[in-house]
């Protein structure tokens, strides 16, 4: 027996060269149906009908107009935030600072909001909030990605730690310049004219979204900047060989990237809250990876995921009213259900070979 064959190991890693779509997405389902199949256990631990919570997950986000309007409500921003992020990965520029430059963007949006809303007209006011928000947002993403273009730095750790830092700001305006009532630490609602119009019982961001959809889509295939964007995500080197400015290149796609989620932050803002505190993110940043990656950087099939998962964080608090199930249980299934839907992907790009008895014994 040769030493190569002695340190062969039992289980190994193939990545796969192609797969159909009809077997990946046989995977995808598959993985949903482990998921639910999974998520019985910790609905069987609390002594409550495994299928009844799911029939209650699915009644608490859909068998009512007002249950889909919140619901869709809370997809909105998913998708905003999933579409920012999505020319960040193509390229991978690991963008984890969509919590930062939302919140850079309502900022930016509440300022007019709570200064100028005597000064313009109501349709105006919304255009410069809607300008602002997106020009801070961008300026907020453009940073981090000027120090990885001139220093190489890590844009993981550095997009990370931003998102600190203008969290900080925004607590600094609660209990300071924009304080409303001396001591409440809440800054002010909005006024009426510095708030989106609702279409259909919906704020209107749910329009600004749909149509970001399919820009990103255009921008990202029918484009220049997206071909330069998937070349750079295949190899810097090649980019650079083909005469791209790298540098720039990432800079321009942060700044729009950052942009966008200045967009997704005005919507939460003079759609959803009227008004800002250093919560308004909600963690939606970090949510809308796990969108992006489910949707394989698809705009299209990015709305179908921010609604699985909208579904899932509304459907979750009618669970928790109608059973008294703990909160902490419908997480439980809720990270079930993302965590095999992620690890699907794994599924479909590689396949694991086991080292049979025969094979050992050839080797030997």
């Amino acid at each position: 027996m040769t030493e190569e064959n002695i340190k062969a190991p039992f289980i190994r890693l193939s990545k796969r060269d192609g797969v159909k779509p009809e077997i990946a997405w046989a995977i995808r389902i598959g993985s949903i149906l482990i998921a639910l199949v999974i998520g019985f256990a910790p609905m069987m631990i609390t002594g409550n009908n495994p299928f009844e919570a799911y029939k209650i997950i699915i009644q608490g986000a859909l068998s009512k107009p007002i249950y889909i309007k919140q619901t869709i409500k809370i997809a909105i921003p998913l998708l905003g935030c999933a579409l920012a992020i999505a020319p960040c990965f193509k390229m991978r520029f690991w963008n984890i600072g969509a919590e930062g430059q939302i919140t850079a963007g309502a900022i930016a949006a509440s300022y007019f909001a709570l200064f100028w809303y005597e000064k313009l007209p109501s349709w105006l006011l919304l255009v410069v909030m809607f300008i602002a928000a997106a020009v801070a947002g961008g300026i907020w993403a453009f940073i981090p990605a000027f120090f990885k273009a001139k220093w190489n730095t890590n844009e993981t750790l550095f997009t990370l730690m931003m998102n600190y830092i203008i969290i900080g700001i925004v607590s600094w305006l609660q209990g300071g310049p924009w304080e409303g009532r001396k001591g409440s630490q809440i800054i002010p609602m909005f006024n009426q004219s510095a708030r989106l119009p609702e279409i259909f019982g919906i704020h209107c961001g749910w329009i600004i979204v749909l149509v970001l959809a399919v820009l990103m889509h255009f921008y990202m295939n029918y484009t220049k900047q997206g071909y330069e964007i998937a070349v750079i995500g295949d190899s810097e080197n090649t980019a650079r060989y083909a005469g791209m400015n790298v540098g720039w290149i990432m800079m321009r796609t942060m700044f729009l990237s950052g942009a966008i989620c200045g967009i997704v932050g005005f919507i939460m803002v003079s759609g959803a809250n009227h008004t800002i505190y250093n919560g308004v993110a909600n963690g939606v940043g970090f949510t809308s990876i796990t969108v992006a990656w489910l949707s394989q950087l698809n705009s299209f099939a990015m709305i179908a995921i921010s609604m699985i998962l909208a579904i899932l964080g509304k459907g979750s608090n009618t669970l928790q009213t109608k059973l008294k199930v703990p909160a902490s249980v419908s997480e439980i299934v809720t990270g079930i259900l993302l965590f095999c839907m992620l690890s699907c992907e794994f599924f479909i790009n590689y396949r694991i070979i086991f080292r049979t008895r025969k094979h050992r014994e050839v080797q030997a």
